[in-house]
């Protein structure tokens, strides 16, 4: 058992008394219920996205979730450039079965006292919500926090070897005395951004990475709340009772230098985690952020108004990523906020437009629709457009009857003269990409033809138009006069490579199942081609 599957291990905390020879067939019957519905997914869910409760077989499986967990990440960890639609429908299905794991997590997190919500837990369930495939756990970020923290004691002891921050375990201590927490805040100080050279991101600023911990911890930046949580946390560790300040623009702590709990602004000084530390007064805090605030910004938040910040950057990023066509940052985001607000009318009716414009899950649309009017009747005119709108494209897929299937040996497909699975390249553009489908002419509607300026073009829309998927993660459309072959064929790093394609030759892609029914003719005249450009080292 352990020899196959080593990774295991980690489940069991003691090996004695284990029946291995039934936990051997436990995780090998998960293996093949994983390979099983990894294998109906494309088949399933070719022509859509999976729907909302495409995965309900998943979440009612007979078997371990670790065992199953461990069958899609052995999918995913295979060797070559084969397998590329398993691998693709694999980390979806974990995609969503971790993400449903840490939902819960926060979820619990949420129903805790306040003195039991960690700032840095917070942090770490908000990374992984939207990082899932990724290797973050607490246990490990709290273990580099702690390095961190006992490097800091390492400086403190040079300066006060008596100092009673090194005398007790971490979060035991409590620091009384203003001038004794000052020593450790110039030890972290000097620690963080002498040291370490941790800093504030200016010229990258609105990079997500930024906003998740294990990141700011690997690359040592961050935006001022994900600096804050590390900063609060090690202060913590060392007895220094910080506060995280809601400040506009600009997130901060406080630091009480009068009567603890005190409802005056100014027993406090503020720190600027994101300014290496530096202290503040409160004119001082407005000068940073170039205008007059009132007092009620000044006040302590809650650990769970320090997520809704964070969630509202992601937010904000995800609204202006353009690139991702998918907006699974956005969709992440919005999960994590209704997650702690499910009421909110706003948010919930941005779930819906999103998953209005994306055309996928039209079922929830209307279950979110429903919840909005029941909260705010006075959403009538937007819900009953979106519902109607809805209600059609559900009808329409109902009246799909199935694949459309070109033949290329069809009178009307004469003028289509690349194939399913090569690698093009734009001639304008200089763009890299491979070919998933192709129309005889181009189908779209007048505005975007209009918008496209395709009338512009020598062969306008009556032309060959291909369905792309391109290097940055985009797809497009693109007229048959602007490809050409490439003439150095590569891998396409394409979120949705494996929907289309099974494998990768190393010249050109071999189309899947699905894609293949569709494009009968094209694998053979993908060979030819290939054969012809590319045979004897020739160009």
């Amino acid at each position: 058992f352990l020899c196959r599957w080593p990774s295991l291990l980690k489940y069991y905390s003691h090996t004695d008394g284990v029946s291995w020879l039934e936990e051997y067939k436990a995780r090998h019957n998960a293996g093949l219920e994983a390979q099983r519905i990894v294998a109906s997914f494309s088949k399933r869910f070719f022509s859509e996205h999976v729907p909302c409760d495409g995965f309900s077989d998943i979440e009612t499986l007979g078997c371990p979730s670790h065992f199953f967990e461990d069958e899609l990440m052995c999918i995913l960890n295979m060797e070559g450039r084969k397998g590329l639609t398993w691998k693709y429908y694999a980390k979806k299905i974990l995609y969503f079965l971790r993400q449903q794991n840490i939902l819960k997590n926060l979820k619990e997190y949420l129903q805790r006292p306040t003195d039991r919500q960690s700032f840095l837990e917070g942090a770490v369930l908000i990374d992984q919500y939207c990082n899932p495939l990724s290797d973050i756990c607490l246990k490990s970020v709290q273990a580099q926090v702690d390095d961190i923290t006992d490097k800091v004691r390492k400086v403190l002891r040079t300066k006060n070897p008596r100092h009673p921050s090194l005398a007790s375990k971490a979060g035991e201590v409590v620091v009384p005395e203003v001038e004794l927490q000052r020593q450790v805040l110039d030890a972290m100080n000097c620690v963080l951004y002498e040291q370490l050279k941790y800093k504030g991101n200016e010229l990258d600023y609105y990079n997500s990475l930024n906003s998740y911990i294990h990141q700011v911890l690997i690359r040592r930046t961050g935006i001022p709340i994900s600096l804050s949580v590390l900063y609060l946390t090690i202060a913590r560790q060392l007895g220094v009772k910080l506060e995280p300040v809601n400040f506009p623009s600009h997130f901060l702590l406080r630091w009480c230098q009068g009567k603890e709990g005190s409802t005056d602004i100014f027993d406090y000084t503020y720190i600027d985690a994101f300014g290496k530390g530096k202290q503040l007064t409160v004119k001082e805090c407005e000068y940073l952020i170039g205008h007059h605030v009132t007092e009620e910004f000044y006040g302590v938040v809650t650990s769970k108004e320090v997520l809704q910040r964070m969630v509202g950057n992601l937010l904000n990023l995800g609204k202006r990523e353009s690139t991702d066509q998918s907006y699974q940052l956005l969709r992440d985001s919005l999960d994590l906020y209704l997650a702690m607000y499910p009421d909110n009318v706003q948010h919930l009716m941005l779930q819906a437009r999103l998953y209005f414009h994306l055309g996928i899950w039209p079922e929830k649309v209307l279950d979110i629709l429903q919840h909005i009017q029941a909260l705010d009747p006075s959403q009538h005119g937007a819900v009953g457009y979106l519902v109607q709108h809805t209600l059609e494209h559900i009808e329409r897929r109902k009246e799909e009857v199935g694949p459309e299937v070109k033949h290329r040996s069809d009178e009307k497909h004469k003028e289509v003269c690349f194939s399913i699975g090569l690698i093009m390249k734009h001639k304008r553009y200089g763009y890299n990409c491979v070919i998933y489908g192709w129309d005889p002419a181009c189908m779209m509607g007048h505005e975007w033809i209009r918008n496209m300026n395709v009338h512009s073009l020598p062969h306008g829309p009556h032309q060959p138009f291909y369905n792309v998927l391109v290097e940055d993660g985009s797809c497009r459309y693109a007229a048959q006069e602007n490809l050409e072959y490439n003439s150095e064929p590569r891998e396409i790093p394409h979120p949705d490579i494996g929907r289309y394609f099974s494998e990768f030759t190393g010249i050109h892609y071999l189309a899947n199942t699905e894609l293949e029914i569709r494009y009968p003719e094209d694998l053979e005249l993908t060979r030819a081609t290939v054969q012809k450009i590319y045979s004897s080292g020739k160009e």
